[in-house]
């Protein structure tokens, strides 16, 4: 890889960390790459770009010495409703009541970058910077402001990848792909100070209001594609569980002293071209989120006296997740090619996990997006990408346990996003 690359990639990933915030299937994004996420995130089997490292790395293999800058402008909108809560009268704590709106901040800048470059016809070697986020509300008026919490509100998770990646063809057909994942972190959290004063923690001076906090780890994402004929291309990809160094300014709050591990995640996909300018492509992909405790283990045990920041103790009880995404890619001619997709997958928070998850309501199940390229010559183009989540409301079942008054949280959102790249190749 050239100086000047990695320069570039070294440059989108400062500039990347304090922004990415994502929300789409649970924290992670709908899809890596503009020209992918103008087909819901479909990349298994059908690489497309040099940010085809981030969905499967055996993909830098197919597509060639070229450099790819984006990003992405993306506007979330969450919100929680506490109902039929009855305060705490012991302590003085009328009932919590009220729609509360998570939009303090509404937009996000979200860059990303790929570079790869063929070093001979069995071996490519590249770089993609991309990132995850989503756990991010700021509410002006706390959900928990009657209980004494602070105004604002909320938590703000950012995840950043470095993903230097080598391909190998092993043939005519077939290629593998390895990624390391360097992955960056960095949270925050305003607003929680009374599950520290209620004797909630295990460390009550770590759990709100001490500023962002920053995490680093390695993890890996292998990957294979094969062209099984003309038509059909198949591929599979796993990345392992990032472990993580611990977010010691919040050893308060999440499970095992502060620990943010990244789950495991993989998939399988299919391409198919069904006409020389029509391709519909498929993937499934699963995330592990009850892998991680910080993020699947039940917040039961909270109310029932384990403490926030304890081993093995309470988290947002987050599922797994499985997401079916379909998209098609159809060239209009030598200079433009369309593109549109579809995505769902069942949210990960339970409905009778939505009093904490007011924090992250990550309930987005169904994504539509659309997208184009146009050909500029001379090996360069310009592809956009939009994205319309749509809403999705969870109702609490037994939500709000009867120490903090009973009654249900219900957590919606909705989201939108549009993206530009520019792609070069050489």
């Amino acid at each position: 890889m050239s100086p000047g690359a990695v320069r570039i990639a070294l440059a989108l990933a400062a500039l990347a960390a304090p922004g990415v915030a994502l929300a789409t299937n649970g924290y992670f994004s709908h899809g890596y790459g503009i020209k992918a996420k103008g087909m819901a995130g479909v990349g298994i089997a059908l690489p497309q770009d040099a940010l085809a490292a981030a969905t499967n790395p055996a993909g830098m293999a197919l597509v060639g010495n070229r450099m790819d800058f984006g990003a992405d402008v993306f506007m979330p909108r969450r919100s929680g409703e506490i109902a039929g809560n009855g305060g705490i009268p012991p302590f003085g704590v009328p009932p919590l009541n009220g729609t509360f709106s998570g939009d303090g901040r509404d937009a996000f800048l979200i860059p990303d970058f790929g570079y790869n470059r063929v070093i001979n016809p069995q071996l490519s070697l590249g770089v993609a910077v991309y990132g995850n986020g989503g756990m991010n509300t700021s509410y002006t008026t706390s959900p928990f402001a009657r209980m004494g919490g602070s105004s604002p509100a909320g938590v703000d998770l950012s995840q950043l990848f470095i993903a230097p990646t080598v391909a190998w063809r092993i043939n005519a057909d077939h290629a593998v792909g390895v990624s390391l994942n360097l992955a960056y972190q960095r949270f925050s959290a305003e607003g929680l100070g009374p599950f520290a004063a209620f004797g909630m923690s295990s460390a009550p001076g770590a759990v709100s209001n001490v500023g962002h906090d920053g995490s680093t780890g390695v993890g890996v994402r292998v990957g294979w594609n094969g062209r099984l004929n003309d038509t059909v291309s198949v591929g599979a990809t796993y990345q392992s569980k990032t472990k993580m160094s611990r977010f010691d300014k919040y050893a308060g709050l999440f499970a095992d002293q502060g620990d943010f591990d990244i789950p495991a995640n993989y998939g399988v996909g299919i391409a198919i071209r069904a006409t020389p300018a029509l391709t519909i492509a498929a993937d499934v992909q699963k995330i592990d989120y009850s892998g991680v405790s910080a993020v699947g283990n039940s917040a039961a045990s909270l109310f029932g006296g384990q403490l926030l920041g304890s081993t093995n103790g309470p988290g947002f009880g987050w599922r797994d997740m499985t997401v079916f995404k379909l998209g098609a890619s159809y060239q209009v001619n030598s200079a433009l090619t369309l593109r549109g997709g579809l995505s769902t997958g069942r949210q990960p928070i339970p409905s009778n996990e939505t009093f904490f998850n007011i924090l992250a309501p990550g309930v987005i199940e169904d994504h539509v997006t659309l997208g184009a390229t146009w050909q500029l010559g001379g090996g360069r183009e310009l592809s956009v990408a939009y994205m319309h989540a749509l809403s999705k409301r969870v109702n609490g079942a037994n939500s709000v346990p009867p120490m903090f008054g009973g009654g249900e949280v219900n957590l919606r959102m909705h989201q939108n996003s549009i993206g530009v790249a520019y792609g070069v190749k050489f």
